[in-house]
């Protein structure tokens, strides 16, 4: 099976955690902090390989995880940064959160690398923490937390003009005729199981086909082989309908078009807005002396007569034969000419970091005082901070300070660490009386 969809999970990697260590060598009594900082973490990044055209590398293998940046050492030492993690895919990949399915990226045209996850910054050594006030910081910052995705990747091909129609109408016949495309061709249903892409050359400047599997009526609620394929549809500017004028395979060729048209509708509101013309195939089968003689109308004037006022031109061709094709491939061309390219890109519609905000994480200390009895000092930069901009004498700026310690787990170290109530808490020249 074409292998145009993945679900796969991606974790960026840790950022090393910095290190608490002091200076120590002969004849330097009191050597100061020298613990060095961690390394970063890698990052995920995707990035278009021009040889591939399949997502096949993703169907069995479902996890991916960049490299973990490695830890300070003493001696001001900065630890190694992860390997980031490159993942190649086909150009026209589009990339989605798998939670919300909105898109992430859409590595195609000149966006051809995105980095999808940050890894982790690298924690600071005690090397950095060291003030006036506090020379000997015993604690380091911890590295930032890797990051994990679950995301889809879909790849929707990337062609100016799609072949669409029923099975077995000769889309894989026109291709092979109109392009250097060499598909499965054969006289029963659901030939081409896989799209197919051919490149046009035209003077005065080509364009790129897609034949598209056969669609079938139910298509766009998942029957049949359609939905798998109606995807690639998409970045097309402008679609061949390609009818068996003949009706060979017993169906009405008006009735095709009006169904195909329907299943693009309810896919997509935007598809059916595509501009189309109808390649009226296999035009040798049908023996016009009959309709001449009958004096009935023949199915390509029925054709013309249903849609040409509705702006969808219809072109009689025969794959077989080759008759009628430059015309409909030089009007195709002429009605490429004024629809931009532009418009073909999926837009990012949400950015990773609303998906998953960023993380700060700040190191603290808590420490039993030698010198006094039931009193315990918590400093650091992660209470520094808070104090830093928390109005402590008024009522909510307090609340929300006792929220603080409770949801960033610094009373249930207190109480790890023993304390009780009626015990005294320091912080950088508060002290508060503990009561649970």
């Amino acid at each position: 099976m074409f292998a145009d969809r993945a679900k796969i999970t991606v974790r960026s990697g840790k950022g090393g955690d910095g290190h608490v260590s002091f200076r120590r060598e002969k004849f330097v009594a009191a050597g100061g902090p020298d613990g060095g900082d961690g390394g970063r973490g890698g990052d995920v990044i995707f990035e278009i390989d021009p040889g591939m055209n399949t997502l096949a590398d993703y169907r069995h293998r479902r996890k991916f995880a960049a490299g973990n940046g490695g830890e300070g050492e003493k001696r001001r030492r900065h630890g190694s940064d992860g390997d980031d993690l490159i993942l190649k895919v086909p150009e026209g990949t589009v990339i989605y959160d798998d939670q919300n399915g909105k898109v992430i990226a859409d590595l195609s045209g000149e966006n051809r690398h995105v980095v999808l996850l940050k890894g982790g910054r690298g924690g600071r050594g005690n090397m950095n923490f060291a003030t006036a006030t506090m020379q000997v910081p015993q604690f380091a910052q911890p590295g930032g937390p890797a990051r994990e995705l679950t995301i889809r990747l879909e790849l929707k091909l990337i062609a100016d003009v799609g072949l669409i129609g029923f099975p077995n109408v000769g889309k894989s016949t026109l291709l092979s005729r109109i392009s250097n495309a060499a598909p499965k061709i054969g006289d029963y249903h659901f030939t081409t199981i896989q799209p197919n892409l051919g490149v046009v050359d035209l003077d005065g400047g080509g364009f790129v086909a897609a034949d598209i599997p056969g669609l079938i009526e139910g298509a766009s609620d998942g029957a049949g082989l359609g939905i798998e394929f109606l995807r690639h549809i998409e970045r097309t500017r402008l679609f061949i309908h390609v009818v068996d004028a003949s009706g060979s395979e017993g169906r009405d060729p008006i009735d095709d078009v009006n169904k195909i048209n329907s299943e693009l509708a309810k896919y997509s509101e935007d598809l059916i807005k595509r501009p189309q013309v109808i390649a009226a195939n296999k035009t040798d089968l049908i023996y016009q002396e009959y309709y001449d003689e009958t004096g009935e109308e023949s199915p390509v004037e029925r054709l013309k007569k249903e849609f040409e006022p509705k702006g969808i031109p219809v072109f009689p061709i025969s794959g077989a034969t080759g008759a009628g094709i430059r015309e409909l491939l030089y009007s195709v061309q002429r009605k490429l000419s004024g629809i931009p390219k532009e418009s073909m890109r999926f837009q990012p519609e949400i950015d990773v970091d609303e998906i998953l905000p960023p993380v700060e994480h700040l190191p603290y200390t808590i420490v039993r005082s030698e010198d006094e009895e039931n009193v315990f000092i918590v400093e650091g930069p992660k209470i520094e901070k808070m104090l830093g901009y928390t109005n402590l004498d008024s009522e909510k700026g307090f609340a929300f300070f006792q929220k603080f310690l409770s949801e960033s787990g610094i009373l249930k170290d207190l109480e790890e660490a023993g304390v009780k109530d009626g015990d005294t808490i320091r912080m950088y020249g508060h002290t508060f009386e503990y009561f649970k």
